[in-house]
């Protein structure tokens, strides 16, 4: 009887010991559930001796580690049990929205970092979301965008990204510098040039939607996404105005009692491209000069800056300032004409073609130009079958600093005229005639300027003016390589 109670106690200890390890095989042998909100972290191990999954499921490197027990509920890897089923799905990259699909099952919340970066292991979900630029992290690689690879996992399928942050849109332009010079200065009751300021960026593609955005006196950001046929342009106040993806105006820009206002990025062509009679206003009893300037800054004018333009071709002038205009800046722009001749009119200029880049006052006797015509021109570049004005002044104090000269075959290139203070320094002159010519009722100062294979004057010792804003001429060394490669629209 004692023999049979003691097997009978034997017998449901065995039970028991039975019943611990089959209900602790089934805890190692529970599969995970769908992830809700699993975290992405760079580092993490796949699960490793535990049972596989019943509901399958690649593990992901780079999920948290749980030590022992049942797998994380939001696709961790554990260690010790069976890897989760389905990875974490991305949300995202760096700022690109989602334009295609959909996150895999299980891991439904993955946070990818801000700032990309390349996820080293894991599984990519299959017809994850892909994230618009950016670089996935503990995910597959992106499809389009600049989305990153997954090493030793299998790629993501399924979803589309848009654009990218290796790429980016024509249709936004680069970032403008600060102003500087004479259009930063505080006058005529303007504080500084902020055209158009923070409004909205309206988009214009036709000749008609331009001049309707660049009349009146609203502010308003205007960018140009067209090449305009030729025509004449009259330009309001308190505006900026840029061109993006390859912008061209053709014809006459005019600017007439305009205040505020910025042009950048912008490619502008004159009338007269290698023949003064294409301009419409052509008259051949005077020739060339009957024609338009490009660009003419007039009547009152002011706290107008142009910026990283292209201007040629004008059949008059490539952009001249006149009547009281004042507070400009002429910023990394290139100046530049198609050959051309003006042989005939009382006026004419015969093999120069009157290729007269920027005349700064019409004449001596303007009285409203007394007082105003203030300028500074830097980072610009006076280039091919330029024959002069680069420029010639009247009145005004002109700040001519860190420019480049290399319009071969010219006949003149900087002037001082009738009663002007002409501040020249810092530039490169490279083959070309007369850098300097100082009028005897003009005064000039140069100094610090570079000259290469040039003849005529190279020296003027003037008083000059102290411009009343700051500023700090660069160096001359690799001056004519910078402006080469940064003047003009980008």
């Amino acid at each position: 009887m004692v023999a049979l109670a003691r097997l009978q106690v034997e017998v449901a200890a065995s039970f028991a010991v039975f019943t611990l390890l089959s209900s602790l095989q089934a805890c190692s042998s529970e599969t995970n559930t769908a992830g809700t909100g699993g975290v992405t972290a760079s580092t993490g191990g796949t699960g490793s001796g535990g049972l596989p999954g019943t509901t399958g499921g690649l593990s992901n490197t780079g999920g948290l580690q749980s030590s022992g027990g049942l797998s994380n509920t939001g696709g961790s890897s554990n260690t010790g049990g069976l890897s989760n089923t389905g990875g974490l799905s991305n949300t995202g990259g760096n700022g690109g929205s989602v334009t295609g699909g959909t996150s895999n099952s299980g891991g439904t919340g993955g946070t990818a970092p801000s700032t990309g970066g390349s996820a080293t292991g894991g599984t990519a979900s299959s017809g994850g979301t892909v994230a618009t630029g950016g670089k996935v992290s503990g995910g597959g690689s992106s499809t389009g965008g600049t989305g990153g690879s997954a090493t030793g996992g299998t790629p993501g399928t399924g979803g589309k990204a848009t654009g990218g942050s290796g790429g980016g849109s024509c249709l936004t332009p680069p970032a403008a510098e600060p102003v500087q010079g004479w259009a930063s200065v505080n006058g005529m009751n303007q504080n500084g040039t902020t055209g158009g300021g923070n409004a909205t960026p309206q988009i214009v593609t036709t000749l008609e939607a331009f001049k309707s955005a660049v009349s009146g006196t609203a502010a308003g950001v205007i960018y140009l996404n067209a090449v305009l046929a030729p025509a004449s342009v009259a330009i309001g106040s308190n505006k900026t105005i840029v061109g993006v993806c390859g912008a061209e105006f053709h014809g006459h820009l005019g600017f007439s009692r305009s205040a505020n206002v910025i042009v950048r990025n912008l490619k502008i062509v004159g009338y007269g491209v290698g023949d003064c009679t294409k301009d419409p206003a052509f008259d051949a009893a005077v020739g060339c000069s009957s024609g338009a300037d490009a660009v003419s800054i007039s009547t009152a004018s002011h706290h107008i800056w142009f910026d990283h333009c292209d201007v040629s071709d004008g059949t008059d002038g490539n952009l001249d300032i006149n009547a009281g205009a004042d507070f400009i800046t002429i910023s990394w722009t290139k100046f530049h004409y198609s050959p051309r001749t003006d042989n005939v009119g009382n006026d004419s200029t015969g093999a120069a073609g009157h290729r007269f880049s920027n005349l700064i006052g019409s004449g001596d006797d303007v009285p409203e130009d007394v007082g105003h015509l203030n300028v500074t021109w830097h980072h610009d570049w006076w280039a091919d079958n330029v024959n002069q004005r680069m420029p010639r002044t009247r009145r005004g104090k002109i700040h001519v600093v860190n420019n480049l000269f290399t319009s071969a075959g010219n006949s003149y290139c900087t002037n001082s005229g009738f009663e002007t203070h002409l501040l020249v320094e810092n530039n490169v002159y490279n083959g070309v005639k007369n850098p300097l010519s100082p009028d005897a009722n003009g005064d000039m100062l140069a100094r610090n300027n570079v000259f290469t294979n040039t003849t005529g004057t190279t020296t003027a010792n003037g008083t000059g003016f102290t411009p009343p804003y700051t500023y700090a001429p660069e160096a001359t060394g690799s001056l004519a390589a910078a402006i080469m490669a940064g003047a003009g629209p980008h």
